[in-house]
Order: C-alpha cells, then sequence, then structure tokens
C-alpha cells in the first residue's frame, strides 16, 4: 500500500523538518533506542484514510509506538485564497479562531465522519487534514475492538490576528491523542 516518494517528492516536502530537531532533542537520551519511520501522506479519498488508518490502527494501540502527525491549521488570507468569515465572531481572527475550534473540537470527538463533513462544509484549509482522517479512522478501527483512547488540544495560536482583507496568517495547534 506504500510506494516511495521521488527525490524532487523528498526535496519539496518540508514537514518533517519541523518534527526532526524536536524529536532528536526529546529523545536524546536514547538516541540508540529507537527508530524514526516517516510516512507521508498527500491527497487521499476517504476510502484510502480508512484503509490507512485500519492498517496503522494495531501500531497505534502498541505502547511502544509514537506518532507524530504534522499539521497546521487555517491559512487565511487572499495569498492562501481563503477568505472564510462569519461576522457574527468580531473580527477576522476571530472568525479564524472560530473556525479552527470547531475543526478540533470535532478531532476531540475522534469521529472521521463528522470531521470529513466539517471540511466539506467549511473547507478550512488544514494542510494536515488527510493524516489527520488517517489517525481518526485508526482511532476508529481501535474503538471497535475496545480500546478507550482521548484527545485533547493543548495549545493554539495564530500567526498574527488579521482584522482587514489584507491581512494573512496561519492556524497553530497542538494536540495529544491517550490511547488507554
Amino acid at each position: 500500500m506504500f510506494e516511495r516518494m521521488t527525490l524532487q517528492t523528498d526535496e519539496e516536502e518540508h514537514s518533517i523538518e519541523m518534527q526532526l530537531p524536536y524529536t532528536a532533542k526529546a529523545m536524546e537520551s536514547h538516541k540508540d533506542d529507537f527508530a524514526i519511520v516517516p510516512i507521508l501522506v498527500g491527497a487521499l479519498s476517504e476510502s484510502k484514510e480508512q484503509d490507512y488508518g485500519k492498517l496503522l490502527s494495531k501500531y497505534l494501540a502498541d505502547p511502544s509506538n509514537l506518532f507524530v502527525i504534522s499539521s497546521d491549521f487555517c491559512h487565511w488570507g487572499q495569498r492562501f485564497r481563503y477568505t472564510y468569515y462569519d461576522d457574527a465572531q468580531g473580527e477576522i481572527y476571530s472568525s479564524i479562531e472560530h473556525l479552527d475550534k470547531m475543526g478540533m473540537s470535532i478531532i476531540e470527538q475522534l469521529e472521521p465522519i463528522s470531521f470529513s463533513n466539517y471540511l466539506k462544509k467549511y473547507r478550512n484549509t488544514i494542510c494536515g487534514r488527510h493524516p489527520i482522517g488517517v489517525l481518526l479512522n485508526a482511532v476508529e478501527e481501535l474503538k471497535k475492538n475496545g480500546v478507550d483512547m482521548n484527545f485533547s488540544f493543548l495549545n493554539y495560536a495564530q500567526s498574527s490576528q488579521c482584522r482587514n482583507w489584507q491581512d494573512s496568517s496561519v492556524s497553530y495547534a497542538a494536540g495529544a491523542l491517550i490511547v488507554h
């Protein structure tokens, strides 16, 4: 079900570059005791997210494994071709936060169909929506087998506070899934 990425794809992909320094620092005292298996998830259909979720679920359930799913959240502004705005939320940055937190709340519910429906409705520009979909489907598979889990977001930030249509920002969130 996997294929090796081309050198060009590898050179253009930058998400792992963001994770490796933190992983190296956190695992510094155990540097000879673990291996990293990078999996790049591109654009997937919902059925492929289910397939990969099912495949990876047994590894997610193994307490000796750690998954890092990397994604930013809303890319807002004309340069991103996304300017969803709900004026009932006040300033643009508040609308963006409300939009992101709706998605985050759905992710915390660990329901892949609800997350997919949210994306279809709002078209939020979450780059890692497909890896998140794979994770949610892996969780769904484990829940069928009685595994108890919960997910909580720990932090949220925006790169800037958009107040007018010329502004832009990218949102960031960090969360943790606990498998009991």
